[in-house]
């Protein structure tokens, strides 16, 4: 008999009666996974506007989020948000975590297969009063060995079905990890605009509050005023300048967040975000869609559910313990003192059968399993409702504070007005002598904080927007998943070369 036939007189028949047991093995123990059904999904969102007030408004309009910073039409912002997608270090650990999901999942479908291992082995032997003077026996000998346990009550393909829902789990992760990402960089650079107006504000109120203080003091020279209102103006100078450092720093380190953002030194985007630059307007409805819609759009929410569906199928994995297990064995072997005659027909020998276990007694331990996995199924439950609630709490949030923050801001531009007109009757009245340094110091200290509260309310609502945004789960759909088969690693080094 040829070597080939050999082994196919081997493996033909160990395969064959391995796919018979698999079909009869079709059933699988332990629950089936079904998407939970949130039991309460409000019908519509309280915090959007039912009839308009404000110049923006929440709309229930399906939302369009595949790309919503670009909305604020700003390239700079927009040339951020797609530098730092290709190489944020945190998106690149998410990435790691679905190639070791995929690999846990290549490991796990192994146990669905046959094991067949290779040996091979040489001896050279004497054995008194066998082998004749001092004359040397060679041994040569070569086989295979196969096991096949077949997955009868469907433990393994449980755990398969278990892998496979935690690679949707990663998918999602690092979809969130985008949403999240997107968001961090708009609101560093949204917050540096901000610091950067509020810098520009500083500095038009130093000009004034000096202008003032020289009034001051020229008026101390010819005995129109005081060495207090003179030591009082000054003192305003000071601390309108003394504010100055205080947003540098903290525009500062907007730039260096954002450089970190995009896996680079901190201080390497300086050059290019120091220059200051307004604030993007916002859009005049922001569409949110129905809390329905929210399910299926945040990955957070996807990303429980699949644990949820991973966990539900680890109860199948436990339950199949209670049952036997049954295996094919085989063993395919060739032994000769000539290795010219090794793989012939005299030489060869084989074996094939089956075998059972079956753990009548583990002290309990099965049980326990199976209940622990139960309580891990139902803690995920938990969770994913909780993922679900926290989600509706922050769109409602960021509704409430953007439609609110917008009457602040209303009424802060109306202070403004109004403090502007304090501040020139005031100093028109000093001059004139028909009121003290007091009143011209209060409206300019009044004038500054309004209008520094103003710009601080403008950021508010952009940022607010962008929270919006996030919590909507926008960011994500249009955007394509990055590879992740290679190594990253690996990867790096090839570009640093």
């Amino acid at each position: 008999m040829h070597l080939k036939e050999q082994w196919r007189s081997f493996f033909v028949p160990l395969v064959a009666a391995s796919l018979g047991a698999s079909i009869l093995g079709g059933c699988m123990v332990g629950p089936n996974f079904h998407p939970p059904q949130p039991t309460t999904v409000p019908p519509a969102w309280v915090g959007v506007e039912k009839t308009p007030t404000e110049p923006s408004i929440a709309t229930t309009a399906q939302p369009e989020l595949t790309q919503w910073w670009k909305q604020f039409d700003d390239p700079i912002l927009t040339s951020l948000v797609d530098d730092a997608l290709k190489v944020n270090l945190d998106l690149r650990i998410a990435e790691t975590r679905l190639r070791e999901a995929r690999a846990t999942r290549g490991v796990v479908a192994g146990g669905l297969w046959p094991t067949v291992t290779a040996s091979g082995g040489y001896q050279k032997y004497h054995m008194a009063g066998v082998t004749p003077g001092n004359q040397a026996l060679n041994l040569y000998q070569a086989g295979f060995d196969a096991v096949w346990e077949i997955d009868l009550f469907g433990g393994q393909r449980r755990n398969v079905e278990s892998a496979d829902a935690n690679i949707q789990a990663a998918i999602e992760n690092i979809r969130d990890a985008q949403v999240s990402l997107i968001a961090e960089v708009a609101l560093n650079y949204i917050q540096l605009r901000g610091y950067q107006q509020e810098i520009a504000i500083a500095q038009k109120n130093l000009i004034s509050q000096k202008h003032t203080a020289d009034i001051t003091h020229r008026l101390l020279t010819v005995g129109f005023a005081s060495a207090l209102d003179t030591a009082n103006a000054d003192s305003d100078v000071a601390t309108t300048e003394s504010q100055i450092p205080v947003f540098e720093s903290e525009a500062r380190q907007s730039i260096y967040a954002l450089s970190v953002l995009l896996a680079r030194p901190p201080g390497d985007l300086l050059g290019q975000l120091s220059p200051t630059g307004s604030l993007p307007g916002v859009p005049t409805q922001v569409p949110a869609g129905l809390p329905s819609d929210l399910l299926r759009r945040r990955p957070d929410i996807r990303a429980a559910e699949a644990q949820l569906h991973a966990a539900t199928a680890q109860i199948g994995v436990a339950t199949a313990e209670y049952f036997p297990t049954f295996s094919l064995t085989g063993a395919l072997t060739w032994s000769s003192n000539l290795l010219r005659t090794l793989w012939t027909n005299a030489s060869r020998s084989f074996a094939a059968g089956a075998s059972a276990t079956w753990p009548l007694f583990q002290g309990g331990a099965t049980v326990s399993n199976v209940r622990l996995q139960e309580a891990l199924r139902d803690e995920s439950f938990i969770t994913y409702q909780q993922t679900v609630l926290s989600a509706f709490q922050d769109v409602e949030n960021s509704l409430i504070a953007f439609a609110k923050e917008q009457q602040h801001r209303k009424l802060l531009n109306d202070a403004v007005v109004y403090n502007r007109k304090a501040v020139d009757l005031s100093l028109q009245l000093y001059i004139a002598g028909l009121t003290d340094f007091l009143n011209v110091e209060i409206a300019q200290r009044t004038l500054y904080s309004s209008e520094d509260a103003l710009m601080q309310s403008e950021t508010s609502i952009v940022t607010d927007l962008i929270a919006l945004y996030k919590a909507l789960g926008g960011g994500w759909e249009s955007l394509p998943m990055i590879s992740t088969q290679g190594n990253v690693a690996a990867e790096s080094n090839r570009n640093s070369r």
